[in-house]
């Protein structure tokens, strides 16, 4: 599946990848409060978000007094 129709990025969120944007997108997620309401292990099990996204999105995260709900 192509994702070149997904924007490079979405909302506040940090720029992660398509394929991690897609699969945000597809969850409902185009937020960081919104990313921050669920757990790493939540986001790992979205196909296309992998370890390197949830490192990005942790750091931005926190960098808004923010943390995954881990």
């Amino acid at each position: 599946m192509s994702t070149r129709h997904v924007p490079a990025r979405i909302g506040d969120l940090p720029p992660i990848g398509r394929p991690a944007n897609s699969a945000l997108l597809e969850a409902g997620i185009t937020t960081l409060t919104q990313v921050a309401a669920h757990s790493r292990r939540d986001l790992l099990a979205l196909h296309g978000v992998g370890p390197k996204a949830v490192t990005i999105l942790a750091a931005a995260l926190a960098e808004h007094g923010l943390a995954f709900a881990d």
